[in-house]
């Protein structure tokens, strides 16, 4: 029997991608981990692998096409014996996808109590926590035929996903009574909608006729930017803290070191300091090595800390995980490989989600001081300003000049309190301050 083929989701928040190249063609035949297109997401173009063997029947939407959601049917794979007159009825391929989906969910919403009775579709099984679960399609419809919950089986396939192997021995069984009455309940009425935060765009424009202007397209990269950071300004009490580091002991310690370091082709920057200083300060102030998780706060044990590397178009944030495990050199080349393909837009979402914490720098562009906005579910996010020559006042009252560096964490008040947070900050201080004892 012919078997649909998704538009998979790619990462957890993946809601819809770009469908940038097909790597088979029709009539082609593949086997389980055999590449089959490449996909845009909002982050990266990122290679997606078949999970079944098959004869590529018919490919549903075309290279290039964008917003293609997830679950999409993008392709038609024909199983053993069968042929292309088997697919006949497929749908045509898919032109515009956002469009045929806003159009099936009008239908449904045209008739609820058809929809409510109708047989709950397998394509996006949903575990008992709501999170989604990853399967092919065929795994999907004999569990389906089975009874089978796909919340209990763990998949076998790339990544984790469920395939046909996985559960052809599973025993049948009943559906979680939740999703059961989920999928029958007919879809509430949606909330009213906020008042939008600006002009409309049609209005914007018309204020500019008349004037020369290019118009910018926004790619699945900066719209998700737009949507997280107007999310985050809105929804996370942000409060700020600020402090200036004298550097002049880092200064000569790190000079001491990269002369030590560079037989080994080992050279480390400033902020390769503030990586490993934020990290041990993590550990030396736990509850504040924190995320908000909506009902509820995490506390993570590791020391992971994500680090803000600006990109054509956008920015990433990628994370060094087990940070105050890793020594400063190792920071330091790890640091350099994920910007590397940050800026390549080759990193897998694995490598830029998580984290408890966030480093912001725009010292090296001459910044003195700046306010960064907390990247959800972060506790807090330290913006790092230029260090700079400046008297000040030395111990003994006698003016003298040091590089001083302005630092701001911004905190998430739900997750950290301004007392605990003014601890944090005090410990990344004395960290910079006093960089011998990172090595400790």
């Amino acid at each position: 029997m012919a078997t649909e083929i998704l538009m998979p989701a790619l990462s957890p928040t993946m809601e819809e991608g770009t469908l940038a190249k097909w790597l088979v063609k029709e009539g082609d035949t593949v086997s389980a981990g055999d590449l089959l297109a490449e996909i845009e997401t909002d982050k990266a173009t990122m290679e997606f692998e078949a999970v079944d063997e098959g004869v590529v029947g018919k490919i549903l939407v075309a290279e290039g096409t964008e917003g293609v959601k997830v679950n999409t049917p993008i392709a038609v794979m024909l199983d053993e014996g069968e042929s292309a007159a088997d697919i006949s009825s497929a749908p045509a391929k898919a032109e515009a996808p956002a469009a045929k989906q806003a159009e099936a969910e009008a239908e449904a919403e045209a008739a609820p109590q058809a929809a409510s009775a109708a047989k709950p579709a397998p394509a996006a099984p949903k575990s008992g926590d709501g999170a989604r679960i990853f399967a092919s399609p065929l795994a999907r419809r004999i569990a389906a035929d089975k009874g089978i919950d796909l919340a209990g089986i763990t998949g076998s396939g790339p990544h984790g996903r469920i395939v046909k192997a996985d559960v052809e021995g599973a025993k049948a069984g009943t559906a979680p009574a939740a999703a059961a009455t989920e999928a029958a309940a007919p879809k509430s009425a949606a909330p009213a909608a906020a008042a939008p935060a600006g002009p409309s765009s049609d209005a914007v424009v018309a204020m500019y006729q008349g004037r020369a202007y290019e118009e910018v397209k926004l790619d699945g990269m900066r719209k998700t930017i737009a949507a997280r950071l107007t999310e985050a300004k809105q929804t996370v009490p942000h409060f700020y803290l600020r402090r200036e580091i004298r550097l002049d002991a880092l200064m000569k310690f790190r000079a001491e070191l990269n002369k030590q370091l560079e037989p080994r082709g080992v050279k480390l920057s400033v902020n390769d300091f503030i990586i490993k200083a934020c990290a041990l300060a993590l550990q030396a102030v736990p509850d504040a090595n924190a995320v908000w998780a909506g009902d509820k706060v995490l506390r993570l044990k590791p020391s992971d800390v994500a680090v803000a590397v600006a990109i054509e178009g956008g920015l990433f944030t990628p994370v060094l995980k087990d940070a105050e495990m890793k020594s400063l050199s190792a920071l330091s080349a790890e640091m350099k490989d994920l910007a590397k393909r940050a800026r390549d837009r080759k990193l897998a979402p694995q490598e830029y989600q998580g984290g408890t914490f966030a480093i912001s720098n725009l010292g090296m562009f001459g910044i003195e001081n700046f306010d960064a906005v907390i990247n959800p579910p972060h506790g807090a996010i330290l913006a790092v300003g230029a260090g700079l020559k400046k008297p000040v006042v030395g111990k003994d009252g006698e003016l003298t000049v040091a590089t001083v560096m302005s630092v701001t964490l911004s905190v998430d008040h739900r997750v950290i309190d301004g007392a605990l947070g003014a601890e944090l900050l005090t410990q990344i201080v004395e960290n910079l301050e006093n960089p011998m004892v990172m090595l400790a």
